[in-house]
């Protein structure tokens, strides 16, 4: 099993996941989010499933929200430190 990632990874995994994903606007979201994890350098250090819950956890209410704190973190809103 893989070490887990250090909370700054795991932020930046999540934020560009979601990214990606309002970006691509995919018929079938978990298959491009499958295909997006298998391509990035997240896929060894951030699990997929992890990722999924992160998203999963967002809140529907408008303005921009970012994910903050590592895989016990949550969706802040505002713009994220990292692109």
């Amino acid at each position: 099993m893989p070490a887990a990632a250090p909370d700054a990874l795991f932020d930046l995994a999540v934020n560009r996941a979601h990214a990606a994903l309002r970006g691509l606007r995919p018929g079938d979201p978990a298959h491009a989010l499958a295909e997006w994890h298998a391509r990035t350098r997240f896929a060894r250090r951030v699990p997929l499933e992890a990722v999924r819950v992160a998203l999963s956890q967002k809140p529907d209410a408008p303005g921009e929200w970012h994910w903050a704190g590592g895989p016990q973190g949550g969706w802040v809103a505002g713009k994220a430190p990292f692109p």
